[in-house]
């Protein structure tokens, strides 16, 4: 047990988490798909990415953040060689993102890699399994090979550094092994503004605004998650967008 991690895409599951399935839990409690991610220390990762938390998540100070995420992030970085790492994300763009960091946080450690994820993408993840169901889905854990790791590890250098380009070649590469990676990729490529358009989701989010008549955000919310699953994206993701989609369309009246 000392030696089997696994590594949670967040607390909803840890409090289901099967107590059956031994071993130490960890969770990643990040949102990477939203806000900025470049830095060229993790010290300096974590001063970015609390400043931004505090600044658009309601509630949640930078104290928070480094109380709540640093050490989990630094459990992460702790794990010893020769141990079993299950990471269990799914294959929304926002669990992707968040799997790809913790796939680089492992870059040095010579560790046995496993990937647990459901079976389906659906829009209820792994909250679709009940305590049985959880357990069958780890034992059809996936190993991931050096070469695999080394290409999660790749994902999340381009998704810092912004290069579509090569994302989305690595995406074509790692096809044969991880054929979701693409979707979540090709999402990401289409939520990036253009002058033609505010991009997916924003433009997903005005579609349905204007087809159901209204600004009322529970409604809007409620059909972009059945939409836009490959997202992933939580009501706090939404409603930053939402605003800023409103904010748009008043300035062009």
């Amino acid at each position: 047990m000392d030696k089997v991690y696994h590594i949670l895409n967040g607390d909803s599951l840890k409090e289901r988490f099967p107590k059956a399935i031994s071993g130490n839990v960890l969770v990643c409690r990040e949102c990477l798909v939203d806000g900025p991610t470049t830095s060229e220390t993790l010290e300096d990762f974590y001063k970015v990415r609390a400043h931004f938390i505090a600044e658009n998540y309601p509630g949640f100070s930078e104290a928070e953040y480094h109380a709540m995420t640093v050490p989990e992030i630094e459990k992460i970085r702790a794990i010893p060689k020769g141990a079993e790492v299950n990471l269990w994300f799914e294959d929304d763009l926002f669990c992707q993102v968040n799997f790809w960091f913790t796939g680089s946080l492992l870059e040095a450690k010579k560790v046995k890699l496993f990937l647990v994820r459901p079976v389906a993408h659906t829009p209820y993840g792994f909250a679709a399994y009940d305590t049985k169901g959880l357990q069958l889905l780890f034992e059809q854990k996936e190993e991931i090979s050096n070469a695999s790791k080394q290409g999660i590890i790749f994902l999340w250098k381009w998704y810092q550094r912004n290069d579509l380009s090569a994302l989305s070649d690595k995406a074509k590469e790692l096809a044969a092994t991880f054929p979701f990676i693409q979707e979540a990729i090709a999402a990401h490529v289409e939520r990036i503004p253009t002058e033609a358009s505010l991009g997916r989701p924003k433009e997903s989010l005005r579609k349905i605004m204007q087809e159901f008549n209204t600004k009322e955000f529970p409604k809007v919310f409620k059909e972009f998650s059945k939409r836009e699953t490959i997202y992933g994206f939580g009501d706090v993701q939404v409603k930053r967008l939402f605003d800023e989609v409103i904010q748009q369309n008043d300035l062009k009246k």
